[in-house]
């Protein structure tokens, strides 16, 4: 079920309120800015170190960029947790339980004249040493990354991070801080 060309997969149009108000698809979404659903997954290990991916240079947007461990479009079919970690194992081949964390609304212009508009459902996983085998055809590299390494990185670097993660860090690091 590889996303990376699928541009005409479905994605589910949402309110501000996340009620589903329709479908389109992904490369119409993402041409004309609609607002959509979509989730992250933050992956931590136990030293707080966060697992990041580098996007398969055949992604028709923001390849080559790094960005959290997952991150994808829910289906109509299953609930967003559980496509969650659907998506995580095709991507990243872990096998994780996920927590839902918080949601968040952001609008960001892209490459190739694309926007990203979502209603962004954030869910959290604790590595527990599983191996890693990331789909060459969704992830060019993966790394694990300190927050501080991180938060310096995109200060200095923007360029080299997807529009979404550089919203989704600080809500991230704030997140982790309250809980």
């Amino acid at each position: 079920m590889s996303e990376t060309n699928n541009m005409h997969a479905l994605v589910i149009l949402v309110n501000e309120a996340d009620e589903a108000i329709g479908t389109a698809t992904k490369v119409d979404a993402h041409k004309l800015g609609l607002l959509h659903r979509a989730f992250s997954i933050m992956i931590y290990d136990y030293q707080g170190n966060i697992l990041m991916q580098q996007r398969a240079a055949s992604k028709y947007h923001s390849p080559l960029l790094w960005t959290n461990a997952c991150c994808s479009h829910p289906t109509t079919e299953l609930d967003i947790e559980e496509f969650a970690m659907l998506r995580l194992n095709e991507e990243m081949g872990l096998q994780l339980p996920v927590h839902f964390a918080f949601t968040f609304l952001y609008r960001a212009e892209l490459d190739g004249n694309m926007v990203e508009h979502e209603l962004d459902h954030v869910y959290v996983a604790e590595w527990r040493g599983e191996g890693i085998s990331p789909n060459p055809d969704e992830v060019a590299d993966y790394a694990w990354m300190s927050t501080i390494d991180i938060a310096v990185d995109i200060q200095q670097n923007p360029e080299k991070y997807t529009a979404w993660f550089q919203l989704l860090f600080p809500k991230f690091i704030e997140y982790v801080q309250k809980n």
